[in-house]
This record gives C-alpha cells, structure tokens and sequence, in this order.
C-alpha cells in the first residue's frame, strides 16, 4: 500500500479546508491566536521562500529550538518545503548539549523560539550559524526574525520529496552519554502517520493539547503527524502554571500522557478530596456516576475519546482508578526509532500486566536472548554517521532491536520484563530487572519517582521520591503503608529479587537538576553517581523503610 507523504497530506488539508481552524497559540499577555490551515501554509511557504534564497545546498540540516508553539510546526514545514532537513532540539539543553548536536548534525542554521533561558543555551550555537527568531523567541540578538521571512512571497508550487528522502534527525534524549541521531524519512513518517489515523479513527473534529516536548518521537506522531493526516486541531498549552486552565479551554478528544502526568493529575484530585472519601463517593450508585464525571470535568478530560500513556509502564492501580472515573487508558509502546509505533491497547481488551497487541503493519519476534524485536514501516533508516551502531540495532532481514526484554502470550500481548542493559547482577551473582519491582512500587498513591538499583549488592534495593501530597503526610502515618507495600512486594518476589530497604528520597528529582531525562526518565546513572556512595550503609539499616535526611 502507498501512503501518502506528510507534505502530500498538508497540501490538501490546506486544499480542502482552507478556513478551518488549525492551531491555537496562546500569546504573551493572555491573547489567544488562532491559525487557519490556509494560514499556516501561508507562512511556511513565505519562510521556504526565505530559506531558497538563502541557496543552501539541498537536505542541509536546519535545527529548531523551541518549546512546543505553532510555529515550531510551521518551521519544520518551511523546512521541509524548502527540500532541507529539521533537526530538533530540546528546549532545555545546557549550551554543552546544544553545540554537540548542533555540531554533529552540521546543522547550518537554527529557528529560535520559546525558551525559558535562552541565554544559558546560546553559547552553544556554533560561530557562523544564523539564527532565526520565531514570534514567540526570547529576548537577545537574532540574525533574522520572522517577520522578516514573511516579508518573501510564498512559493506557489507543493514540493513533493522523494519518499526515501531524509526528513529529520530526532536525537534521543538518552539518559547516558552522547545522543544518538535517529533518521526519518518522509516515507516513515507517512506510513506511521497514516496506520495511526486509521488504528484510531481520529479525524478533523478532534482535538489535542501539545504540551510534551515536540521533537520527541511520541509528540512529533501524535500531534503533529496526526494533525496532518487526520485535520486535528492542536491547542497548545502556554506554561506548567497555566496547564489546567489550557487543557481546560482545549478539552481535547485524544490525550498521550506519560505515566508521571497521569499520576500528577491524580495527586491533583487527592489535594482537594480524600482518596477514601473520593472511594466512598465513586461507590454510590448515580452518584458515583455524576462525581465522576465531575472529577474529568476539573482535569479537562471529560472530552477524551482515546486517552494514551507510553513513555514507561503505567501502574495498573492508576489504570484501574481512571477507569472507574470512566476514562479508559490504553498503553503504548514505541521507541524513536520506530516513530513510537509498535503497540498499543485497545479499547476494551486490556490485560493487567501486558501492554497491548501489534499495531496494524508490525512484525514482532523475540530473540533467543528475550529481546523484542519489531519490523515495519516506521523503522528508522539508522544513526546518523554511525553506521556501526546501526548494524548492531538493525538486523539484516530489517528488525529494529528494541533493548527491550519482553514476551508474547497466545493472542500476541506483550509484556516487558525489563531493559536488557537495566538488568544488574548482584553480588551474589543473581540477575535482576529493576523496571517490573518498580511498577509494584509505584503503585503506592504516595510514591511518584522510584528507582530499583543493586549492581553489586548482596539484594537490591530501592529509592523513591513521594508525591507533593505524600511530602506533607506525617512519616508515622506513610511508614506503615509502605512498610506494607515493601514486604507485600517481596513476598511475590524471587529470594534473589527482594528489597533489602526502601530508602525515601528528600531530594526533587527533575530535569532541571539532571536526574530525569527531558521525557522525564530517571537517569540511573546519575542517581547512581549521587546516591551510589552510601548504598551498603543503607543495606545494613536495621528498618525496611527509612528516610535518606534521617541516617
């Protein structure tokens, strides 16, 4: 089956339904702007205009650097007209992270757009790379500014890249190391764009917030390339401090959440009622009924067709807690070298403990080794400029090898049980897999950060950061329950998996301070490096649960 392209696919949206509404911006000082699909191609084909008669050499690497704002979309269509590539940054490097991939992926100009603290970052763009500054840009000095581009007449022809040409370079947010340049062509975006839009049945009545980072794999399909290929509109969420008012005035019909969001939102709820009131009230017959959908209503989910998590596991006790609001979460599984489409559940055939079946499309094995394998049209075509490593992760009959230990049951679920590189070896010389142990944990209402650690150590054991909410309770109160937790986990345990102690973290651990990854993935390593010093001290504390400011 041929699948139409993404720029295909823009050009007749913009064909077809040129006035209706295509993106929501809020402005500074509380204007909200409203951008047609005419519109929109309108000021990508005057910055594609800009862009030629710069005579650039063809697929030259343009990096965008912004939070997610409608333009930060309209530059990468700019970019794709002009025949370039987009190479996307996240938009809270340190200047360090900036040059590197600024530097690998030779990029030759660079959008500028809403940034937090631009001048932390500038000092990473490369002397004699041009930047742009997009409406919504920091204050600072720019080669060029929008306003300048628009003042081009737009092109007048629909450029058509060969489906086999480079479209982007998405580096992984990795949480070691160097970033890996996965490379996406036009045809493996199309294919994901398209299997998406049919596997969910999402057209141009939908609706979606754009609030996770775009030049993430996930945000990229699921905003941006369903956008195209189904007419959704994007509402774009303007701060954290004004996310419940923007997801609010979006009500969105499709919503992606990491696990972290969809806790967060629960931790909201529990801030205003009590969980076991809450419990009581979902139980009353009709009541239960209009509590719940009151409950949605407050979060701005009580639209939502189609809720998703991916980015990590889900814990089935926050599953089961939506679903008793009446809000079904199905779970994802992706990586970014597959455009994040892999698996995903469907809606009312989910199975606790595995993630879904096979999307439309996708070959799945598991190698002798337990690692899941998947092959389709999503699958990346290599690292850029590594060509050893893209033998290592792509097999030759074309099997993206994910990393991922996992297995199938008899109607094709999968169900991960662990990274491959995650999994330690304790001093005794037992392996264990820290991801499934830190899903039971994270099933405790006050526990939103866990990791499992113990290379090296006679057992493992684990470190958590509490919620906002668990932060105020008194220590006597939570010590029981997550003593509770801790031996009820470690009964359903191997003897060689069993937690020596449950160490309650008082730092934060965010992206700011380097202990998340900007998809908010806990570094290991970084929480290793920090915490690694005192772990057999913590092994030999006599209690199972206690407090890293208390020993």
């Amino acid at each position: 089956m041929v699948q139409r392209l993404p720029l295909d696919a823009f050009f007749q949206r913009e064909t077809t339904h040129p006035h209706k509404r295509y993106m929501v911006q809020p402005q500074v000082g509380g204007q909200i702007e409203e951008l047609s699909w005419a519109q929109v191609g309108n000021q990508a084909r005057r910055a594609a205009a800009w862009l030629r008669a710069q005579e650039l050499e063809p697929g030259s690497r343009i990096a965008i650097i912004s939070k997610n704002c409608a333009h930060w979309i309209i530059a990468d269509l700019a970019i794709w007209m002009a025949g370039h590539v987009s190479v996307p940054l996240y938009p809270n490097l340190t200047a360090e992270s900036v040059r590197q991939i600024l530097e690998h992926s030779e990029s030759v100009l660079a959008f500028i757009g809403k940034l937090d603290d631009w001048p932390a970052m500038s000092g990473g763009v490369p002397e004699g790379v041009p930047t742009v500054g997009l409406p919504l840009r920091p204050a600072g000095r720019f080669d060029s500014l929008w306003s300048d581009l628009q003042a081009f007449e737009p092109i007048s022809d629909n450029p058509q890249p060969a489906a086999d040409q480079l479209a982007t370079i998405i580096y992984t947010s990795g949480t070691t190391g160097m970033p890996k340049g996965v490379m996406h062509t036009f045809a493996n975006f199309g294919y994901t764009g398209s299997q998406a839009v049919e596997l969910f049945d999402v057209g141009a009545d939908d609706r979606v917030l754009s609030y996770l980072p775009l030049c993430h794999v996930a945000e990229r399909m699921f905003v941006q390339m369903v956008s195209i290929y189904a007419g959704q509109s994007i509402f774009f969420a303007e701060s954290l401090d004004t996310f419940v008012h923007d997801i609010r005035r979006a009500r969105p019909t499709v919503f992606f959440g990491v696990p972290r969001i969809w806790g967060k939102f629960q931790m909201g709820v529990f801030s205003k009622m009590p969980p076991k009131k809450l419990d009581r009230l979902l139980k009353i017959p009709f009541l239960g009924r209009v509590m719940a959908r009151k409950v949605l209503a407050g979060l701005g989910l009580d639209a939502v067709r189609y809720a998703m998590s991916g980015g990590a596991p889900v814990p089935d006790a926050l599953v089961d807690w939506y679903q008793r609001l009446g809000l079904e979460i199905l779970e994802v599984y992706g990586m970014t070298e597959n455009c994040g489409y892999s698996h995903v559940g469907r809606p009312g055939s989910r199975k606790s403990g595995w993630i879904g079946q096979s999307n439309p499309g996708v070959d799945v094995r598991i190698s002798e080794q337990g690692e899941v394998q998947v092959r389709s049209g999503s699958v990346t075509q290599g690292y850029y400029k590594q060509p050893q490593l893209t033998a290592e992760t792509i097999t030759e009959d074309g099997f993206l090898c994910t990393g991922d230990k996992g297995e199938q049951d008899g109607d094709g679920y999968l169900r991960l049980t662990g990274r491959i590189k995650e999994i330690f070896k304790t001093s005794k010389g037992k392996y264990v897999a820290p991801a499934p142990i830190e899903n039971r944990l994270a099933a405790h209402s006050e526990i939103e950060q866990v990791c499992v650690v113990g290379d090296g150590l006679p057992q493992p054991i684990a470190l958590c950061v509490l919620s906002e909410a668990g932060r105020k309770e008194l220590r006597e109160s939570l010590q029981g329950s997550l003593v509770e937790l801790l031996e009820r986990i470690n009964d359903s345990l191997d003897k060689h998996e069993r937690l020596r102690a449950l160490i309650v973290i008082d730092d934060v651990w965010a992206v700011e301070n380097g202990f998340l990854t900007p998809t908010l993935k806990i570094k290991r390593a970084v929480i290793e490096g920090v915490y690694g010093p005192r772990f057999h001290e913590w092994m030999e504390y006599g209690t199972l649960v206690h407090w890293h400011d208390e020993i």
